[in-house]
C-alpha cells in the first residue's frame, strides 16, 4: 500500500485524502493549524465540483449548509442604489443545483467524511524534502522524521510545500492588480441572503449576509498595480495602508473601516493567480489553490480544488507508475483549470471596475444583467466530464 503525505486540510486535502483512502492508499495529512479551520466566506460549488460532492455522498450534507443568497445591490459613491440582480446572474449558477456554504462548514463536512480514516497531524508542517529512488524523506517542524512514497501540497496559495519542491512564490504568482481586507463585523443593517456592493473607480466596500446571522461578511477591496510593500506580513500595516486607501469617502464606508480596524479575524491579501508550468517534480505533485489559484474574482477556486483532488487520486490509481499518474492528471484538468482562470481577468470589472468608463459600463449592465462584463459561462463551470475511476 502506497503512503501518501498531504500538506494542508482545507478543501481540496482532505478531498484528496478521502479518494486516495477510496482507492486504497495509506494517507498521512498535516495540517500547521491546531484544528480544522472554522469560520471563513462563503464560498461557491458549481458544475462538475457538485458532481464530485455528490459521488462523495456529501451532497445532502453540503446543501443543508446552503445558504440561499437572493440579491446583490450595487450603490454608488453616496450610497443611492444603481441596481439589484440575482447572485446567478453573475456566477452562471443555477438556483437548487449550485451551492454557496461558508468554507469553515465545507472544511467541516470533508474533515468529518476522513478523520477515522486517515492520520491527521495538526499543528506541524513540513520543513523539508529529500527525495530519493524509493520514496521522499520527510523532516515536519515539530521534529519527526518519516518517508513516503509521494508528497502532495494541497496548502493554498502561499504553499510551503510548493516553495520547497518548486521554489521561490515570487516565480510562479501572479499579480492581478488588487488587494483586499476580509474580516466580520456586526450586521448593523439587518442584511439577510445578500449584499450589497459600493464602488466608486479602482475601489469596493463589500458588506455580505451569509442567511440571515447578526454578523456580515466585509470586504474592502482596491487597485494597486503592484503588491504593496512591507504589508505582507505586517497587520498593523494592513489596517493603515487599507484606511488611508478608503479615508474621506462616504456611505458606510468610514463605519467598515473602523471595524476593520477593530477585527481579530482580519485576512488581507494581494489578489493573485498561481501559475505552474508543471504541477508536479518527481514525487512530489500539487493540487488546489498550491497549484493553480485562480482568486476569489474567479469565483472558482473551491471548486476547480474538488474536481482537481478527485481527478489527482483518481490517476494514481489507475497507474502503477506516479510519473505517469502525474502527468495524465495534468493533461486532463489543465484545460479546465485554466479556462476557470480566465474568469477572474474578465470579472473584475463587474466587481470592482478601475475606471469611471468601466463603473458606468457595469452600471448600465446591470439592467441586462446578461451584458455585465465577465459574467460567468455554465459551460466554464462544467467543462470537465469525471471519469469513473475504478476502486
Amino acid at each position: 500500500m502506497a503512503r501518501v503525505l498531504v500538506s494542508g486540510a482545507s478543501v481540496a486535502g482532505p478531498t484528496l485524502a478521502f479518494w486516495l483512502r477510496h482507492h486504497g492508499f495509506e494517507v498521512t495529512v498535516v495540517e500547521k493549524a491546531g484544528a480544522v479551520r472554522g469560520g471563513g466566506y462563503p464560498i461557491d460549488i458549481r458544475g462538475t465540483a457538485v458532481e464530485v460532492v455528490d459521488r462523495m455522498g456529501l451532497l445532502p450534507r453540503v446543501a443543508a449548509k446552503h445558504i440561499d443568497t437572493r440579491q446583490l445591490t450595487f450603490v454608488d459613491v453616496d450610497g443611492r442604489e444603481v441596481g439589484t440582480i440575482r447572485p446567478e446572474e453573475v456566477t452562471g449558477g443555477v438556483e437548487g443545483r449550485d451551492l454557496e456554504l461558508p468554507r469553515g462548514d465545507l472544511t467541516d463536512v470533508l474533515y468529518d467524511a476522513v478523520r477515522d480514516r486517515v492520520d491527521f497531524r495538526f499543528g506541524d508542517s513540513i520543513a523539508a524534502l529529500t527525495e530519493h529512488g524509493t520514496g521522499v524523506d520527510v523532516v515536519f517542524r515539530g521534529g519527526d522524521r518519516a518517508t513516503f512514497d509521494l508528497v502532495i501540497g494541497a496548502d493554498g496559495l502561499h504553499s510551503g510545500t510548493r516553495r520547497l519542491a518548486f521554489g521561490p512564490e515570487a516565480d510562479h504568482l501572479r499579480h492581478l492588480g488588487y488587494c483586499f481586507a476580509g474580516f466580520t463585523m456586526p450586521n448593523h443593517l439587518g442584511l439577510a441572503h445578500g449584499g450589497i456592493t459600493w464602488n466608486t473607480p479602482g475601489k469596493a466596500g463589500v458588506l455580505y449576509a451569509a442567511g440571515a446571522s447578526d454578523r456580515l461578511h466585509a470586504f474592502l477591496t482596491f487597485s494597486s498595480p503592484e503588491p504593496p510593500a512591507g504589508a505582507h506580513r505586517d497587520p498593523a500595516a494592513q489596517r493603515e495602508l487599507v484606511a488611508a486607501e478608503f479615508a474621506g469617502h462616504g456611505w458606510e464606508i468610514p463605519r467598515i473601516v473602523a471595524a476593520m480596524r477593530a477585527a481579530d479575524d482580519l485576512f488581507f491579501d494581494v489578489v493573485s493567480q498561481i501559475h505552474l508550468p508543471a504541477w508536479s517534480t518527481g514525487r512530489v505533485a500539487l493540487v488546489g489553490d498550491a497549484a493553480h489559484a485562480p482568486s476569489f474574482l474567479s469565483g472558482q477556486g473551491s471548486s476547480i480544488a474538488l474536481v482537481g483532488a478527485y481527478v489527482l487520486a483518481g490517476e494514481l490509481a489507475t497507474h502503477a507508475d506516479h510519473t505517469e499518474a502525474f502527468a495524465a492528471y495534468e493533461r486532463g484538468l489543465r484545460g479546465f483549470v485554466e479556462r476557470n482562470q480566465a474568469l477572474a481577468t474578465g470579472g473584475a470589472p463587474t466587481i470592482i471596475p478601475r475606471t469611471a468608463e468601466e463603473l458606468r459600463l457595469r452600471n448600465a449592465a446591470l439592467a441586462d444583467p446578461t451584458l455585465l462584463p465577465g459574467r460567468t459561462s455554465r459551460e466554464v463551470t462544467t467543462a470537465l466530464a469525471l471519469a469513473d475511476y475504478a476502486a
